[in-house]
């Protein structure tokens, strides 16, 4: 019986290790596609109908995401705890009304900034290929990462630690 086990435990870590690579390739090169130049915004207007200037000499974090993205739902909790500590601007690509962007935010205790990307412009700007996608910039608003797909909390504070630097 307990070698029956050690080697489920072993097929799972293999399967672990397995996907993890797959899904760091497959991020890899998607993210080759992205736009690599500088940020240029300076402001941008939040689905409450605030406008939200980026903050000079801070690394910012970019995030594009979807209401009807399983991946996206997975990721929230880690782009808002990473936003308490870290300039944030996300963009709901394709996701509806601000009220029913609002209505998912609520509904899922998330509080970062949101800009409705109704019809896809800041998405094709970014040449968006997949979802979630992060950006982070650095204090001169240089890309430094880029990714594609899931990023854990971890990831991103490492990512934007470095961006700080």
């Amino acid at each position: 019986m307990k070698a029956k086990i050690k080697h489920y435990i072993k097929e799972i870590l293999l399967f672990v290790v397995v996907m993890t690579i797959f899904a760091n390739l497959l991020s890899l090169y998607k993210s080759q596609s992205l736009n690599s130049a500088p940020m240029t915004l300076d402001s941008v207007k939040l689905i409450d109908n605030s406008l939200y200037k980026f903050k000079e000499g801070e690394p910012i974090l970019i995030h594009l995401w979807a209401t009807w993205c399983p991946t996206c739902k997975l990721e929230a909790p880690n782009i808002q705890k990473i936003s308490q500590d870290f300039q944030v601007v996300t963009f709901a690509v394709n996701s509806g009304t601000n009220e029913e962007i609002a209505n998912y935010l609520k509904e899922r205790d998330l509080t970062f900034h949101v800009v409705n990307d109704k019809e896809s412009l800041y998405a094709q700007d970014f040449k968006i290929s997949g979802y979630p996608t992060t950006f982070i910039y650095d204090k001169d608003r240089k890309l430094v990462f880029s990714e594609v797909g899931y990023t854990s909390t971890l990831g991103l504070y490492l990512r934007m630690w470095w961006a700080s630097l």
